[in-house]
């Protein structure tokens, strides 16, 4: 029993957790191992350089001072070895910098990436210490609210890097475009950030363009569209998947004119349901689905034929918002069947912006759109290491070339003989 009712709570950071010890304690003798692996395999590269006296030119030389490195179970310590040079002079010295512990570093990148992540959660500055202490120990240093002031600065410089960043050796073959809406808390009007994503020629996914905009306006994409192109991408993608926002589709219009068209039918079968009753809205998207999952482009036209005419005369808007977008919505059959599924659909920018997208709140960290900007853009750079690649991207040198498909399928030519003599 107690004299008392009164308990001290447990402040974050200060309990000891044996399991998150244990962590950090192997992680300190998996990532000296690394890092002595690394040494060993740099002085074996330089096994053949020696002395005049035959002794190795590349030596051991102890370790550099001890220094924290914050990650996501909390700091880690670590001692980089150091290497010496018998030989070399300041000018043609052999130097050794660890690519797993780069000299400056002091906090892991996924932990760069955290601090985005609860910013548009909406941690405010003045809450990190206390939250990142919770989730990192008590001796989580280096990420006071002036760090993550200095970090907020650093992120919209490198943005504004990012958008000067010379295009002139790029070629995109396709673009997925997106606007996604985000409310910063002293503004009042959700802020629009326009994003395209493109896809090499060698089949990786990358992001092209992103900015704010006035909603989604033609001025708004034309003016990021030109920038693309003043940066030196001077040929368009072959093929611009998006949803139904008017903005852009004239923008593209006017800019890369030969670009063709493909409407994402998630956006558009939304579109569609959303002007049925809810008691269709099961069979009505079956039907949708057996229009644009068809095998051929006859098999598209013949189910599209079918829907008009199943809710043609009682529900014309729902047909209307259809029919309108006929060709634009079954373009992807001029492509290579192995691109359908990465082409219907503006799921490339769904996937990577449904953390932001979905968010409900308003961000109590971001202070502006201009900080909004930098916040999600960290997040963006963070999701392209794990977009995946296109299936079937050896034929995209084909799409470059305008080699002619039908149904998903290489239209071979055939070529006309010389007569016999």
């Amino acid at each position: 029993m107690t004299d008392t009712n009164v308990f001290q709570l447990v402040q974050p950071g200060t309990f000891a957790d044996p399991l998150t010890e244990v962590l950090r304690s192997g992680a300190r003798m998996l990532l000296a191992q690394a890092v002595e692996t690394e040494v060993a395999g740099f002085i074996a590269e330089h096994a053949d350089k020696r002395t005049a006296d035959g002794r190795q030119r590349l030596m051991r030389h102890g370790h550099l001072p001890e220094r924290p490195i914050m990650t996501g179970i909390g700091p880690v310590e670590v001692r980089v070895p150091r290497l010496r040079d018998r030989l070399g002079s300041a000018g043609d010295r052999i130097r050794f910098s660890s690519a797993i512990l780069p000299p400056y570093a002091r906090r892991s990148k996924s932990l760069e990436v955290l601090i985005p992540v609860l910013y548009l959660k909406g941690i405010s500055t003045g809450d990190f210490a206390e939250a990142l202490a919770a989730l990192l120990g008590q001796n989580a240093g280096g990420l006071s609210a002036s760090t993550i002031a200095r970090l907020k600065e650093v992120w919209v410089d490198e943005h504004t890097r990012w958008l000067k960043r010379d295009l002139s050796t790029k070629r995109y073959v396709y673009f997925w475009v997106d606007g996604i809406y985000v409310q910063a808390r002293l503004e009042d009007e959700a802020q629009c950030l326009l994003v395209i994503i493109g896809a090499t020629p060698e089949g990786k996914k990358e992001l092209v363009g992103f900015t704010d905009g006035l909603r989604e306006s033609a001025q708004s994409w034309r003016e990021l569209l030109l920038d693309l192109k003043r940066r030196g991408l001077s040929i368009g993608p072959q093929l611009a998947v998006g949803d139904g926002a008017l903005g852009f589709w004239k923008a593209l219009d006017e800019v890369w004119s030969n670009t063709r068209a493909q409407r994402c039918w998630v956006h558009k079968t939304a579109n569609v349901l959303n002007k049925l009753p809810n008691s269709l809205h099961a069979r009505a998207k079956r039907a949708l689905h057996d229009i644009w999952m068809a095998e051929t482009s006859k098999g598209a036209e013949t189910a599209f034929d079918a829907f008009v005419e199943t809710y043609g005369r009682k529900y014309e808007k729902a047909v209307e918002c259809l029919t309108k977008d006929r060709d634009t919505l079954l373009a992807f059959y001029d492509f290579p069947a192995e691109h359908w599924k990465h082409l219907r659909t503006t799921n490339p920018i769904e996937s990577a912006f449904a953390t932001v997208r979905h968010r409900t709140t308003r961000s109590k960290g971001c202070l502006s759109n201009k900080t909004a900007l930098a916040m999600v853009f960290k997040l963006a750079q963070a999701a392209e290491k794990s977009w995946r690649r296109l299936k079937g991207y050896a034929l995209l040198p084909k799409v470059i070339l305008g080699v002619k498909f039908n149904d998903g399928i290489e239209v071979v030519r055939s070529q006309t003989q010389p007569a016999a003599a």
